[in-house]
């Protein structure tokens, strides 16, 4: 079996008296891509910080292909995106990426050929306007943080650990990101990245580890996961005009045990022993127009709250990280 390109065994983290991290263990196999999930405050950044040996656990052992040493660990086979961005604001892009290219030893003309790929790649040059001539401040949120995830890959690093990426990002650029995690996979490099946002986490990722309070609440596949919190459910979207009567079936315990309505859409967990054809004719007869009618598998973000749940969600949004 091939090492794994993160190997973290019981690591705990305490800042004056308050756990951040406790006992912590999780592996990342190599070429995936692995989410660090949990509500804000779960110990997600203070896990990436010891991971980069910006700080160090009171206990437990962290590897980073097999290198337990941040100089074996760290130097320029890691990639990082921090969760606090910052860029000098006075500069030009391409200046501010080819001082971030030679921090990592990259110089002369390979810097400048990688910096006008990615410009490219995420559609900062090209149309009327070159923004790699541009000062940082001029710059959109989203752009700023294309050119920040600019410099956490000019490297070409084997490990990229990305710190909330999408927080903040309009969807065009929220894809654009999305898109180069899924080549930067398909070029056989290991990403590790934190989110409490389920649904980029379940659309992108292989594996996952949940973490609240400090502590782990689940690890494995997306696939193992989602088997493992089974049970019956069915994604189901109505029309527009919903009759009132839905309203009674959806609060029928013997066929309905829970649900997530999002108005258009809804997700049921169907009651034990329930008939899933009975409840699909039950809406039809009550006059529902039903677009969707979808036996699934629990959605990661109904496996967060039902692992973590409300309490843990509400506690996990101040400390930290």
């Amino acid at each position: 079996m091939a090492e794994p390109a993160l190997d973290i065994q019981n690591i705990r983290k305490s800042f004056d008296g308050h756990v951040a991290v406790r006992d912590l263990s999780l592996q990342v196999p190599r070429g995936t891509v692995f989410g660090l999930l949990g509500p804000n405050g779960a110990g997600k950044t203070t896990t990436i910080r010891m991971i980069l040996d910006i700080i160090e656990p009171d206990s437990g052992t962290i590897s980073v292909f097999g290198q337990s040493s941040i100089q074996g660990r760290a130097g320029n086979r890691i990639g990082y995106l921090p969760e606090e961005r910052g860029l000098y604001k006075k500069m030009q892009v391409r200046r501010v990426l080819k001082f971030l290219a030679e921090l990592k030893g990259v110089r002369g003309r390979d810097a400048d050929k990688r910096i006008e790929m990615w410009l490219a790649r995420l559609s900062l040059t090209g149309g009327d306007k070159d923004w790699g001539n541009a000062r940082v401040e001029e710059l959109s949120r989203g752009m700023q943080q294309k050119v920040q995830f600019i410099g956490a890959l000019i490297h070409e690093p084997e490990l990229v650990i990305l710190d909330e990426p999408f927080s903040g990002l309009d969807p065009m650029n929220a894809q654009a990101l999305k898109d180069t995690v899924v080549d930067l996979r398909r070029e056989g490099r290991t990403v590790v990245f934190s989110t409490h946002l389920m649904e980029n986490a379940e659309r992108l990722c292989d594996a996952v580890c949940i973490i609240a309070h400090g502590d782990k609440v689940l690890d494995g596949t997306i696939a193992a996961v989602k088997a493992e919190h089974g049970g019956h459910y069915v994604a189901i979207a109505l029309g527009q005009d919903r009759p009132s009567a839905v309203g009674d079936i959806f609060a029928d315990r013997s066929l309905v045990n829970r649900i997530d309505d999002s108005n258009r859409t809804v997700e049921v967990e169907l009651a034990p022993n329930a008939n899933a054809q009975l409840l699909l004719r039950k809406l039809i007869d009550a006059g529902a127009t039903v677009e969707r009618f979808e036996l699934v598998q629990p959605s990661l973000h109904r496996i967060f709250l039902d692992t973590v749940g409300a309490t843990g969600v509400e506690a996990g949004m101040s400390g930290h990280g």
